[in-house]
Formats: C-alpha cells, structure tokens, sequence
C-alpha cells in the first residue's frame, strides 16, 4: 500500500496518485519542539500546599508555537496573528503512539510530529460511482420498474425538492444583495427561533410531534437501523408510536430535512453532544445514499437508453463527488461517527458492511484508556471533551455505497470528508503555495460544524479560510462528465443550495459572524434563540462581593484599547498596594494578555504569568509563588484554564479583564477561593470589566434580566452572592 497525501489530484483512469507532500510537514520543520511536550505532570495531589496536579492533558501548544523562556516569556509570539495557533497538538502526540495499535501499518513518526498521510487507491473501480449500477446495491428490477414504482414519492422527498428547484438568476440577484427577512416562533424543545429567508416571506413551520417513518423519507436501510441505533438515548417516556427519535431529536431532524441551515448554540458534551451527533450523521448518511442512488439508477438508465436520446435529463451530480464535510475538533469525534455510519448501515449482525481499512482507521483514531492516570481529577464536562484521541490535526475521506464503506478514500473519489479546522487549513494552504487544493470543497452540499465553540479555543481563523474556500468554482475538471452535472453547479450556484448544520455550546458574536455571512441557503435559516434566564454566577459557592464595572467604547474595535486604557487608570491603581496581594486577572485573549505583561514588565510591577504558551515548569514556579505570596499579581489566559482546569491556590482577589467566553468558567474560576487556606477572615473581591458590546456574555453569567438593567445603567454594578442566590 503506498502513502499518499489525502490532498489528492485528479485520479487517471489507470487509478494512480501522484504522490504529494503535506504543507503540514513543512510547517512542523520550522517549529521548535519542547522537550517536556510529550509528558506531563504526574504527581498525585495532596493536601500539601505546593502539591501540583497531576495532568495528562494537553500543553496546548499549537501548530504554530515557537519555544518560550524559562520563566515561561512568550515574547517570541508577540506577533499579531499568532495568538491564534494554540491547538491541541502536544497531547495528540502521546496518543498517537496507538496508531501502531492492531498491528496497523501507519508509517508514523511521531518523535518527529510528522505523519506520513494514507490514501487507500486499491478500491477505486469497486467504489467508482460512474462504474456501478443500481442492480448492485438494490438487485432485481430494471432501473425503469425502479424509477416508475417509487417516482411519486421521490418527488415528494425533500432532498429532491431541495436538489432539483431551479433558482432564477434574479432570485439569486435577490439572495446577493437584499436583507434577510426574518420571524420567530417557539418549539416545545428547541424553544426561542429565529427564521430568516429572502426569496419569500416564511411560511410558519411547526415541530411534528410525531413521526411516521414513511413521512422521514429515509432511505434503506435506515428506516431498520435507526431505531436500532437510536434506541440508547430513547427513554420509557417517548411514545410507543414514536420509536424513533428524543424530542431534541426530532424537533432538528425536522428543520435538517426541510435543509434549512441551523444553528444550536445549545450542545452539551454531557447531556446532549452524541444525541445530537447520532441525528446529524443520520440526516448526512441520509443524503449521501440517495444521491449515490441517484446516479447509479441512472447510470443504468444511460446504459440502457437508445442511441441518439437526449442525456441532459441525467444531470445529477456536482463537479467534484464530495458532498459532505463534517468539521469536528478531534480525532476521538471523527471515530465515533465513522462507527455510527458503520452501525446505520448494518442491518443486522448476519449482514456486516465490508469496511475497508478499518483496521488502519482504529489505530490512527483510536486511543488507549491506560495512558491515563487514574488520579486525575477534572470537572466532568472537561472530561466529556477530551475524552479519548485529542490529536487536532486530521483529515479523511470516506466514500458509501449501500453494502460497503471505504476510509482513507481520496478526496475526489469521497462522499463524506471528515476533518478538523487544522487539517482543512494545511491542505487548502495559503495564497501563493505552490501546493495547495481546495477544488474537492465545490460541490459540498452539507456543511456540519461541531463543537464550534472549541475552534475559539484553538484557532477560528482556520473555520473563517475554510469559509472562504468552500463552493468555489474548480481550477481543474477532474475527470468530471459535464453532461451529468447539475446546472446549479455549473452557475456557480452551489453556495445557495449548500446546508449547514452548525453547533455550538454558547452564542458568541464569531460563530453568529460565520452563520449571518457564510450561510445564504435559499430555503433559509433557523437559529435558536434562547435567552439565559438564571446565570452562571449562580453557581459560585463562595461569599464575595461582585463589582461590575462598565466602561464605555465607541465601537467594537475601539473596546480593546479602551478596555486597557481603563484597567491601568482606575482599576489597577487599586490593587497596587501589598495589601491587595494574591490577585489572579483572568484575560480571554492572547493578545490582550501580552498586552499587560509587557505593561506590568514596564512597570516593575511584581507578577508572574502563566498562557497556553509556558512550560510546565514555569506553571509549577509561578503557581508556587503566587500562593506563597512572592508575587502579587497572576496573569492568566483562558485557554490554558480550558486546556489545563488547574486549580490555582492562593487567590484572594480576582480581576477578570473580560469576561469569559465560557459563562461556566467565570463560577469555577470565583469558586478556585475554596482552596485558599487560612482565609476565614479575609476579605475577597471579585472585579469585571464590561462594556454594552458583552450583552451575551454578560447575560450567561448574571441573567437576562439583571444584563437589561445593567446596559441601561451607566454606573457601577455591585452584587453580593452568598452561594444561594
């Protein structure tokens, strides 16, 4: 089996590759590895004072980290742009010793952090969409009986409907340059919608409260499987005539098969993470077979039609075969949906789909439950996103046919792509790269971004270049038979016809960027809207007082620098004396955090500082010295509090420069004061800097109602919880 870069060109006919060499590579060359990246901390926490906790996570240092000092200096980085980089790398390489697992031929060297990438060309002409027929996945009938017995409730199928509507050039004109038009309703589960649309004004959709299975148009066998499959998030209180989805499930299904785009800004890594990941795989499994359906049936019906009949009636495909990117953080994600498409697809366990290169696939996505210390201790919804392979740099082709399923596919011979934002990036490359290929990205009829709230904590530009390079025209044919492409394609119309699926665990103004610009589907879009009623400051358990203080911008860009210019004039001033020791500042963003560390290095200001970016031995100094007292001030990025969740010691005061991206972080950080001894008598204080440009993320912590009150108010907001408000 030769290793091939799944960036694949345009396969010839004789079903060879030519072999390319990853940008990614490249790019490892010119980064400085970290001797103490591939271990951790592992000394079991103890009631000491100076005890360290243990870790096995990641050092979150990402794919464009440089080396820092021994005091853990970033000054190297201070770069604007690349803040951005921290990913979750470091921890993917002591997980990526598995992929030897099995006995799987992965051909990796890890010592080095460059993965020699595999492309499965064996299957080719098996997998070939223009060399098979509808006899071999369905038997039997001709492809004429086929289409007359099921023409009519095909018409009636949604992604018929939505594939076969013909835009009118002045309608997408309309779509290009005129508003949204928007309403709103409720649904029992999803709660709070926003439709928006263009083209015409929208028609009320109401939630089924129950499903018929021939109403769900899915095609087999996954109106057997689903139920099957579905059956372990289905509890004793969901009605015997609805066996088939939760109610979250089925309020989703219902706005992804009507293939508006959608926004939920409600997933829980706990609760509702792989509930909503089983009905997403559903709908995107859905879709690939009856397109796959579709051409096969009708490469049937061209390889039965009579010389000299019109082939423009068989126009059923895009330029390139990909029709689904799945966007997922880790590796760990992308192996829990191949194994649902595998379950999906097996109808029973006398009928196993033949899975090629699942071996492989198990050791490079699989991870080991042993290399963990048993002694860790984590919030469980940290546990809940790390669980498993969190390596961030991946990427893989899986193509579909009824019976059988193909990993490790080339792109262009793939129907799904399973991928991270950083693996997406190192293939598209950047402008002026001699290699580089985004061409497989132009026919991408469903887009679904997973946990998009973790590409805040690793890199969201690479989300926003993915954005940009999705539904282009193609630079290159790639073997296309123009005559069986749709004219929606050729128009250069894929992006309006394009669904995306979109989940987050928060609202945050980014991710509603990319869903307002990036997502102009003609049929529309839903958003859930739903407004926090009770805030995370509800969870804090410790007796403080709460001040929030606002500060007034022009603008949204401006807020940066006065946010800056307002905690060196009237906030840092008070704390600058000894006896405001033990003050932990909590800054969300890299930059803002370099920002005050060059600052407080100006100023002579006795500090220590701990980012994504330091080692672990200067975490463990600074974390000593700032519980011992030796240093007044603690800067500390929110992204190594997300990588890391280390309980800091020592705090009796605490600043948080913005506020957190996380609302649950802003309770767990005021909550670290339980671990500060001999504190009985001590007064603790809790600041926040806001300003009317943090509505949502003010309204996560304090409430909606208390937000309104506090935007209209210019002064000072001063709130005391005692651990039951």
């Amino acid at each position: 089996q030769s290793e091939n870069s799944d960036k694949s060109s345009a396969e010839s006919d004789s079903e060879t590759e030519v072999d390319q060499v990853s940008v990614y590579h490249k790019l490892l060359a010119t980064l400085k590895t970290s001797p103490e990246s591939e271990s951790e901390e592992e000394e079991d926490e103890s009631e000491s004072e100076e005890a360290e906790e243990s870790e096995t996570e990641m050092d979150s240092k990402g794919s464009q980290e440089t080396g820092e000092g021994d005091e853990g200096e970033e000054d190297k980085n201070d770069v604007p742009g690349q803040e951005e980089g921290i990913t979750a790398t470091d921890a993917a390489e002591q997980t990526l010793g598995q992929e030897q697992a099995d006995g799987a031929d992965t051909s990796c060297d890890t010592s080095r952090g460059v993965i020699e990438e595999f492309t499965d060309v064996k299957h080719e002409s098996e997998f070939s969409l223009e060399t098979n027929f509808m006899e071999e996945e369905s038997g039997g009938c001709s492809a004429d009986e086929r289409d007359n017995n099921s023409s009519q409730a095909f018409s009636e199928d949604p992604f018929k409907q939505h594939m076969d509507k013909e835009l009118q050039e002045k309608e997408v004109e309309k779509m290009s340059t005129l508003p949204k038009t928007s309403s709103q309703s409720k649904w029992p589960r999803l709660g709070q919608l926003t439709f928006s649309s263009i083209l015409e004004k929208h028609k009320t959709l109401k939630a089924d409260k129950e499903m018929d299975v021939k109403q769900l148009y899915l095609h087999k066998p996954l109106e057997s499987t689903w139920p099957k499959v579905n059956k372990q998030f289905l509890s004793s209180m969901n009605k015997p005539n609805d066996p088939f989805f939760t109610p979250l499930q089925r309020e989703l299904f219902c706005i992804m098969n009507m293939y508006q785009d959608l926004f939920y800004p409600e997933r829980n890594a706990l609760t509702n993470g792989e509930e909503i990941r089983q009905v997403y795989c559903l709908h995107a499994l859905n879709h690939v077979l009856k397109a796959n359906a579709q051409v096969l049936s009708n490469n049937a019906k061209r390889r039965d039609r009579k010389p000299g009949t019109d082939s423009d009636d068989y126009r059923d495909q895009g330029l390139t075969r990909p029709k689904v990117l799945i966007i997922v953080p880790f590796r760990e994600c992308a192996l829990r949906i191949v194994h649902i498409f595998i379950s999906l697809l097996e109808v029973n366990d006398k009928r196993k789909i033949d899975v090629s290169n699942k071996k492989r696939f198990k050791g490079e996505f699989g991870s080991d439950p042993e290399e963990k210390p048993p002694n860790l201790k984590r919030p469980e919804d940290y546990e809940a996103v790390f669980a498993g392979n969190i390596d961030d740099h991946f990427r893989i082709g899986v193509a579909i046919l009824q019976k059988s399923m193909r990993l490790y596919a080339p792109f262009y011979s793939s129907d799904i792509i399973i991928a991270s934002p950083l693996g997406m990036r190192t293939v598209i490359g950047a402008e002026g790269e001699k290699k580089r290929d985004f061409d497989f990205l132009s026919s991408i009829e469903i887009l679904i971004i997973d946990q998009a709230d973790v590409y805040l904590m690793q890199n969201w530009e690479h989300v926003l270049h993915l954005m940009k390079h999705i539904n282009l025209l193609p630079l290159d044919s790639h073997g296309v038979d123009f005559s069986r492409v749709r004219m929606l394609n050729l128009n250069n119309w894929s992006r309006f016809y394009r669904q995306t699926l979109l989940f987050s665990a928060l609202q945050d103004p980014q991710i509603n960027s990319v869903f307002n610009k990036h997502c102009c589907n003609y049929v529309g879009q839903v958003a859930v809207r739903n407004v926090p009623v009770i805030g995370s400051i509800s969870h804090v358990v410790v007796q403080l007082p709460h001040v929030f203080r606002r500060l007034e911008a022009e603008s949204s860009t401006s807020v940066i620098d006065t946010r800056f210019q307002f905690f060196i004039d009237n906030v840092l001033p008070e704390y600058r004396d000894a006896i405001m020791s033990h003050t932990l500042i909590y800054v969300p963003s890299y930059f803002d955090y370099v920002r005050l560390r060059n600052y407080f290095k100006k100023e002579d200001l006795n500090f220590t500082h701990i980012c994504e970016y330091t080692k672990k031995a200067a975490v463990c100094r600074a974390r000593r010295f700032f519980l011992k007292g030796d240093k007044q001030f603690l800067l500390f990025t929110e992204r190594f509090h997300f990588y890391k969740r280390y309980t800091i010691k020592g705090i009796r005061n605490i600043i948080f420069y913005e506020l957190p991206t996380y609302s649950h972080f802003y309770s767990e950080i005021c909550n670290m004061m339980k671990a500060t001894d001999n504190a009985v008598d001590a007064t603790w204080t809790c600041t926040v800097l806001y300003s009317k440009y943090d509505a949502q993320k003010l309204a996560a912590v304090v409430g909606i109602d208390r937000t309104a009150q506090m935007l209209q108010s210019k002064k000072n907001v001063h709130l005391f919880v005692t651990g039951e408000n």
